[in-house]
This record gives structure tokens, C-alpha cells and sequence, in this order.
């Protein structure tokens, strides 16, 4: 797992998270060794976000040795720069799927479309990680026709054995959202939000309370597979039956067929001052998370310290942008013009992984080692839920993992040099549309 050379490191040889208010309210900071010599594991992880630690405490609760290797922090990544909100499904919706793909393998996604948010819940109270885990997510439409797929949605989801639904009308939003935006929206009371850095380290003293063993700093410079696989630090090396590949978009250039099939995109977040109990109550009365109807959409929700945390576009290719907070605050205003005069104390931004179905890719190289990447922008629960599939598979259970591997895993069209333009080009048509409220 690459370390991006934006990355900061102290003199002492610590190494930093990016200036996030999650870093800075983490609640547990210490930089744990890196990798040094030779050792051996059942499982090697590369990446320490949530598909590997998923997939590593799922693997420990059953026995396994595991050792995970980060190159930079735990959570540097997207699982610890994330809007912290539990979404449901995947970024391509069950219908897309059987659609394309048939009634047989939309069965066998839909089955577990809403299994990610219930691990994280189990996580969370089994290992009492502290992470300010909260209830309710509201999908709000911003015109008449995001509000049908709204109700197409709540029908889909309903028909997948998801019930805790609730539409709501104009009058029924502004309840729970303090807008004028929004035409309607729709309530899942099984979604949530979260502190993303906290829930993901809290894995990770999950993890070693398992016996099982993290290294940071431990950039992997080479896979190589035999009998067993040999995975390779600058200083170390660890020898094991299995590898699993987690580290999504930021893995930069580690396995250049898996990078052909995705592209690194950044959005961008802000975090205002801790805001009076007043203003918390107007502008969220029930303390859900929101997110957008849009193609290019904006979500937003109180932390656990009263500060509203607001984040929305997308930079493709992963650029980091200049100026967060003047691409970010006239999107909040526009939401809550009344938070005019409220300072904006943390801005950051941070990168996921763009497949071109927009749907995750999993898979096997070779006898040994596994992936998962690409979750589209919809990783929070679905990574955790990878997590446990590719445990799954590792113990000799593979059907459901397989039915991740059957869906087509493309290139990206024009290579390195033509497909960010390609796709900016797609973005600004969709985003378009949204404007126009078609």
C-alpha cells in the first residue's frame, strides 16, 4: 500500500492523518511499529480501513492468525475521511442489477444489500467501540422527479426485505430537516451516522484484543505468490496462506491490473464550529444524517460534538483541490442559509474508488490472494459487508463472494492520460440533468 507523497511525517518518524476534525478528535492516536524482519501469518491484510479490518476481525473471531499491513495510519484513507453515514445498498441500486444482470444474481446482491450496517452495529456493540453511532438516514429529493425514484426505491427495497421505510411529503422533510430545499425525501430508520476514524481504530483495538496484529507505516512493495504468498516491506516480510488486497484507492500502482479497472476520485468536507443546542435543533431536530438526490450529491450531519459536518463534489483522478472551503461553503449555504456568520474550523478532502458500472469489484489472483475495491462512493457499509464475504470465502463458504465476482469488471475507457476527462464529461451531463430536474 502506497504512501501518498503528500503525506506528512515528523521528524520523530511519526507519521500524520490528513488535517481532518476526525483526525483531531481521534480517540486513540498512538502510531503503532512498523514491520520489521521476517514473520509469518494464516492471513496477510495490506490496508487498514474498513474492508481489511472487517475482514480481519471477522477472520480472528474465527481463529485465524492475522497480521495487516498499512502503509501510512489506520484509517488514513477514506474509512477515516468519510461522511460517516451508513448507507444501504450498493451505488448501483438492485434494480440496476437485474436489469443487467439477471433476477438470479440480483436475488443474491439483494440478499445482502443491508447486511453492512448491521455489522458495523455488531462491531460496535460487541467490541463498545466509542464512535458517536446514531440512528436514521433521510434521502432528501431536491425535485418532483428524484422523489418518484424515491418511491421506486422505498418499493425496491421494501421488495428485498427492507422495511424500516417511511416516506416523507415537503411538510414531512422540513420536519426533520431545517431547508426549503427539499421537495420530499425518504427515511430509513436501519441507516445512521457515525465518527468514521473512531469506528475504524476502534476495529483495530478489536482486532489486536483477537490476538491479531497491525503494523503501520508498512508500505507493501511487492506480492509474490507459491505455495504460500510472500508479501514485501521495505523492512520485513510476512509469509501466508492467504492475502487480502484492501486498499482501495490508495494502493497506487501495487497491482497495475486492478488500478486499469477503477479511478481514484476526492470529494471534499467541511466542518463548522460547535454550534448552539438552539441551532443544532433548527437545523436538524432529530439528529439524522442527510444526503442528496443528486448525481454529484451533498450530505451533511450533526457530530457528536454539535458541529455540522458537510461534504459534496467530486474531483476526479484524486487531485486534491485548492480552497475546500470555498467549493464546499456555498453548498451548505444554499442548504442552511442561515449559517451565514458560523466559521468553518476543519476542510479536507479525501479519495474513493470509481468503477466504471459504479459497482464494487471483488475477485481472487490466483489461488491466494483476494480483493475487494471500488465501492463507487458507497463504501461505508458495503466494505464492512466485504468484510465478511471474503472471510467467508477464505473458510470454503465462497457462494456469496462469487456472486460479487461474477459482475464484469471493465477497464476504464482512454487509460491514465483520457479517463478522468471522459468521466468529468459523463458527471457534468448527469449533473446537468439534475440541475434541470429532469
Amino acid at each position: 500500500m502506497s504512501t501518498p507523497d503528500s503525506m506528512p511525517v515528523s521528524n520523530a518518524g511519526a507519521i500524520a492523518h490528513t488535517g481532518s476534525y476526525y483526525a483531531a478528535s481521534a480517540n486513540d492516536k498512538v502510531q503503532r511499529s512498523a514491520l520489521n524482519g521476517d514473520t509469518t501469518a494464516d492471513v496477510c491484510i495490506v490496508g487498514a480501513g474498513y474492508t481489511g479490518l472487517s475482514s480481519a476481525l471477522h477472520l480472528a473471531e474465527q481463529g485465524f492468525k492475522v497480521t495487516v499491513l498499512e502503509g501510512s495510519r489506520i484509517g488514513f484513507g477514506a474509512s477515516g475521511r468519510n461522511g460517516g453515514q451508513i448507507v444501504h445498498s450498493y451505488s448501483r441500486d438492485i434494480d440496476f442489477i437485474e436489469r443487467h444482470y439477471g433476477q438470479d444474481t440480483a436475488e443474491a446482491m439483494g440478499s445482502m444489500a443491508f447486511e453492512g450496517g448491521q455489522i458495523i452495529r455488531r462491531f460496535v456493540g460487541k467490541y463498545g467501540i466509542n464512535c458517536d453511532l446514531k440512528d436514521g438516514g433521510i434521502f432528501a429529493a431536491c425535485n418532483d422527479n428524484q422523489m418518484k425514484e424515491l418511491e421506486s426505491k422505498k418499493a425496491l427495497w421494501e421488495r428485498y426485505g427492507h422495511t424500516e421505510l417511511e416516506l416523507l411529503s415537503e411538510a414531512g422533510i422540513e420536519n426533520h430537516v431545517g431547508s426549503n430545499r427539499y421537495v420530499g425525501g425518504l427515511l430509513d430508520k436501519s441507516g445512521g451516522h457515525f465518527h468514521p476514524l473512531n469506528l475504524v481504530l476502534g476495529e483495530a483495538a478489536a482486532l489486536e484484543s483477537l490476538g491479531g496484529t497491525i503494523h503501520e507505516g508498512s508500505r507493501v512493495v511487492d506480492i509474490q505468490q507459491g505455495d504460500k504468498a510472500k508479501v514485501i516491506t521495505a523492512k520485513g516480510s510476512v509469509t501466508a496462506d492467504y492475502v487480502i488486497i484492501a486498499g482501495n484507492a490508495y494502493m497506487e500502482g501495487l497491482i497495475p491490473k486492478l488500478e486499469q479497472r477503477a479511478m481514484p476520485c476526492g470529494t471534499q468536507v467541511i466542518t463548522t464550529e460547535p454550534l448552539s443546542k438552539q441551532m443544532q435543533q433548527e437545523l436538524l431536530p432529530h439528529d439524522q444524517c442527510v444526503e442528496d438526490c443528486n448525481y454529484l450529491l451533498d450530505y451533511f450531519r450533526l457530530s457528536g460534538d454539535g458541529r455540522l459536518i458537510y461534504g459534496g463534489g467530486v474531483t476526479y483522478g484524486a487531485r486534491e483541490p485548492d480552497r475546500i472551503e470555498q467549493i464546499i461553503r456555498p453548498k451548505l449555504l444554499k442548504t442552511f442559509p442561515q449559517l451565514d456568520k458560523v466559521k468553518v474550523d476543519y476542510a479536507w478532502t479525501g479519495n474513493f474508488l470509481l468503477t466504471l458500472m459504479r459497482l464494487p469489484q471483488f475477485g481472487r489472483l490466483g489461488n491466494s490472494v483476494y480483493y475487494a475495491q471500488g465501492y463507487s462512493g458507497h463504501g461505508v457499509a458495503s466494505s464492512h459487508l466485504a468484510g465478511r464475504v471474503i472471510a467467508e470465502a477464505i473458510r470454503g463458504q465462497a457462494e456469496r463472494f462469487d456472486a460479487f465476482t461474477g459482475l464484469p469488471q471493465p477497464v476504464f475507457p482512454g487509460g491514465r492520460l483520457f479517463r478522468v476527462p471522459l468521466t468529468a464529461m459523463g458527471a457534468w451531463y448527469y449533473n446537468l440533468r439534475d440541475q434541470l430536474g429532469f
